[in-house]
């Protein structure tokens, strides 16, 4: 049996999303003819050519568009003439451009330019390629605004039809764009999605689908595939399909799939494949949801499991890695991270460490078992990748890196005498001492984000994240001083978190910028999820769920009633403007409540 791993559009376009080469690397170590595309970086790919752009602007030959697209109609020979000079200097291909681009005689400028900053203040006379690369991803923007605005309303660089997923309690608005006929973009897809097909001739498809915005494309294709070729069986998991479809009642669903599956995908996939060849039966499915006589079946055997120490390394091999290309879209150094550069995306181990916090899913398999490999094992993982790739920076996407673990990984590198670099998630515990951040620098560590949450001790004691305030300081100057960055999650609209509670959170973000402990931070508000302590339990915490009822398709957030009296979207305005000033040295000396008049 020969099996296809797909991502469907979008994810990052910068570097491959690891969900099919941690699955490829599984499943080709077991002896299965595996085979995997990122049809996301593909399509793009073909979107950002001469070819396609007058394609895009002869079909809005005769639109009636508002003066803001109008102006990049006007423009459309300096796009096509220039795309793909802009496309190479963001693969790396042609860094030479980045004078030219600077310049701001290269490329031509749309809307997305007009609230554009001073770029010297923001990058220096020496941050040339930083500035070009920043003004290269303004113009591909104002082209995608285009596109949306003109040929296909869902499009976007990366959350492509994310608003009829996200919290969608029935398929109905899911179904309703399916049934539509497809747009250039999907059109586009479909083609690349059929080449693909047909140069694998796959028995079995699978998509991963992490995100809302991965969905449609990945239901996009399944029903050309349903249509085209009915023999071919198709599977679909990953990080939506866990968190939202855990409890879908819907059975349309399975009009354009044919099984679900949950949690880690190498067991479950590993037996759909063994079944689908006859060699084994239903009983033995492990966490696969399909339709049989019309009605949904779960065969679970959620107790069946695969260590995380034996697991093959992830397989990157397959991937279109020449396609991915970094923009820079904000002044963050920690969004450039994810935005800019190709990183070997990894996990170090599976699961958190501590899964007791109230916000977060606790009760899902990827947070509540938490399975460490040896640190050998880890680094040896490193080493595979490293020569597959041929890079030797690492993303590591664990939900919190285990401190005890990443002490030994770095006594581990530095005694092979590895060249590496490596950042994630970690929790800002009292393990991050002087000595330890020391040596992790040492080994390689250049950044970390954090979830500082609310910055009160109370509410961190009610949430249940298992450290103070003054622990978080701490961690936060040790990591600093050993030259490593600091970005914070935060979080305002916590259950029962007052306004002078915000705003003494602010005083110590604020202080904390001052200090120079942190170099990055976000907000987000608050949002209840059924897998969390906090939604199983929302009285625990002093708020209380509309509707105890569950939706037929989407069943993760939870909505909840709770009386404050402060305006909380104001407060979220203020929270991020200020946060935003002292990222950049500003603002110190404003009084906090000026943030929100």
């Amino acid at each position: 049996m020969r099996i296809l791993l797909v991502t469907p559009p979008l994810t990052q376009l910068n570097t491959p999303y690891p969900a099919t080469a941690c699955l490829t690397g599984y499943l080709r170590s077991k002896g299965f003819l595996v085979s995997q595309t990122d049809l996301g970086i593909c399509l793009v790919d073909k979107i950002f050519t001469p070819e396609f752009l007058n394609r895009v602007f002869d079909a809005a030959e005769n639109v009636r568009l508002p003066k803001k697209l109008r102006r990049i109609f006007n423009l459309r020979f300096d796009y096509t003439r220039t795309i793909s000079s802009a496309m190479r200097f963001l693969r790396g291909e042609d860094p030479t451009l980045s004078v030219r681009i600077a310049n701001r005689n290269l490329l031509p400028e749309g809307p997305r330019f007009d609230s554009l900053g001073d770029l010297e203040w923001a990058f220096g006379v020496s941050g040339t390629e930083d500035m070009a690369r920043h003004l290269a991803t303004l113009y591909l923007e104002d082209l995608s605004d285009f596109i949306r605005e003109t040929i296909d309303p869902y499009f976007d660089l990366i959350r492509y039809a994310e608003s009829i997923s996200s919290f969608a309690p029935t398929f109905d608005e899911m179904e309703e764009a399916l049934h539509r006929a497809p747009s250039m973009i999907d059109e586009l897809m479909l083609s690349l999605f059929k080449e693909k097909i047909q140069t694998e001739k796959p028995d079995l498809v699978g998509f991963s689908v992490p995100f809302p915005g991965c969905l449609y494309a990945a239901l996009r294709c399944s029903e050309w595939l349903k249509q085209e070729f009915p023999e071919i069986k198709i599977e679909m998991g990953g990080g939506f399909v866990n968190t939202e479809l855990r409890s879908v009642s819907d059975a349309r669903l399975f009009d354009y799939i044919d099984y679900l599956t949950f949690d880690d995908g190498e067991l479950p996939l590993e037996r759909l494949i063994l079944f689908l060849e006859q060699k084994t039966n239903e009983s033995q499915l492990v966490r696969t949801m399909y339709r049989k006589n019309g009605q949904l079946v779960y065969v679970g055997n959620d107790h069946e499991n695969i260590s995380y120490g034996e697991i093959a390394s992830p397989d990157f091999i397959g991937l279109e890695h020449s396609l991915y290309f970094s923009l820079f879209e904000m002044l963050n150094p920690m969004h450039r991270l994810w935005t800019n550069g190709k990183w070997n995306k990894m996990m170090v181990a599976h699961g958190c460490y501590w899964a007791k916090c109230a916000f977060c899913d606790t009760s899902l398999d990827y947070i509540c078992r938490y399975d460490a490999p040896k640190a050998s094992v880890v680094v040896d993982r490193m080493e595979a990748i490293m020569k597959q790739t041929g890079l030797s920076g690492f993303h590591f996407v664990d939900e919190a890196l285990p401190p005890r673990l990443l002490k030994e990984m770095a006594q581990e590198i530095i005694e092979r005498k590895l060249i590496v670099s490596f950042w994630g998630n970690i929790r800002f515990d009292k393990s991050y001492t002087p000595e330890l951040c020391t040596l992790l620098s040492k080994a390689g560590f250049i950044a970390v984000s954090g979830g500082i949450e609310v910055a009160s001790d109370r509410l961190l004691k009610l949430m249940d994240k298992g450290v103070t305030v003054s622990q978080v300081i701490e961690a936060t100057r040790n990591l600093t001083d050993a030259g490593i960055m600091v970005h914070a999650y935060l979080m305002y609209g916590f259950p029962t978190e007052t306004y002078q509670e915000t705003m003494s959170a602010l005083k110590v973000v604020r202080d904390m910028f001052r200090d120079g402990l942190l170099q990055s931070a976000f907000w987000h508000r608050y949002a209840m999820t059924a897998h969390s302590p906090s939604g199983k339990d929302p009285k625990a915490f002093g708020v209380c769920r509309t509707t105890e009822e569950k939706n037929p398709f989407c069943n993760n957030e939870v909505d909840f009633v709770e009386k404050i009296d402060y305006d909380i979207e104001r407060v979220g305005e203020g929270l991020r403007l200020a946060t935003y000033n002292y990222m950049h040295g500003l603002g110190f000396d404003i009084p906090l409540r000026k943030w929100f008049e």
